[in-house]
């Protein structure tokens, strides 16, 4: 690679550029006319670091293992524009999505405020407590992870907290939760019907470990509360399309970063 675009890419390069050279190397038991310095990255990081910062097409990286030792990389070279490149792609879906909690470690290991915010929103999807282990948790800190733990702690809480007033209790008003079976006058009809109380207990559940409204509100999860032994519960979910909507607006609309 040419020497100004690597000064240019890397204040650290630019600084040793500037100092006194080491020793000539020795390249496949030639010497060679230029000073060798060795580095601490595999050929495969440092290859694709230097793409990143040379004026041609970035690299392909393919896994979080990659991503994680370039991001190193580039941060310890004080590459600026790589570094910002790999910030870009560590919050990308195809990474913060599938590995949400180990995208959180590696940008609070580096103490990338924006990335670890935005991984952690991706990381309500998921039961933290569940997560296989990686070696990126052994590099934060336990206040890092306790931000973590306490942003899902305090969005469960409000979530079953709207769950819980969703509903009028008896004799606080007409509810708008009704089946023509299960909460007809001969059943009870001050009583939510039994759809909703199968929703809601199973919805806590779900809540407890994962508070984001992505599973409750899905078809499948509202079809598997229907089961109740009631004809009549499948249509009355239809038919409370618009109360879960607001119902889910208002889950979504809790606050779900650190």
């Amino acid at each position: 690679v040419h020497r100004c675009i690597l000064a240019e890419a890397s204040p650290f390069f630019k600084q040793m550029f500037s100092l006194p050279q080491g020793d000539l190397g020795e390249c496949g038991g030639e010497d060679i006319n230029i000073p060798v310095i060795e580095v601490s990255e595999s050929a495969e990081v440092v290859d694709k670091l230097l793409r990143l910062v040379y004026p041609r097409e970035d690299p392909p990286i393919d896994s979080l293992d990659e991503l994680s030792a370039l991001l190193a990389a580039a941060m310890k070279y004080e590459m600026q524009r790589a570094t910002e490149t790999l910030r870009r792609l560590l919050v990308q879906p195809r990474f913060a999505a599938a590995d949400p909690t180990r995208v959180y470690a590696i940008a609070c290991r580096h103490d990338l405020e924006p990335e670890a915010r935005a991984a952690s929103a991706y990381t309500l999807r998921v039961n933290i407590l569940d997560c296989p282990l990686s070696e990126d948790l052994k590099h934060i800190t336990a206040w890092s992870y306790h931000r973590l733990l306490d942003l899902h702690r305090r969005r469960a809480t409000a979530a079953l907290a709207a769950l819980d007033e969703a509903v009028s209790p008896p004799g606080e008003g007409e509810s708008e939760v009704k089946c023509a079976q299960c909460t007809a006058s001969h059943y009870g009809s001050l009583c939510p019907p039994r759809w909703w109380l199968e929703f809601a207990r199973r919805a806590r559940e779900e809540l407890r470990v994962r508070p984001t409204s992505e599973v409750v509100f899905s078809m499948r999860f509202l079809a598997e509360s229907s089961h109740t032994g009631c004809q009549r519960c499948p249509g009355s979910i239809l038919e409370s399309h618009a109360f879960l909507e607001r119902l889910k607006d208002r889950i979504d609309a809790l606050p779900s970063t650190i």
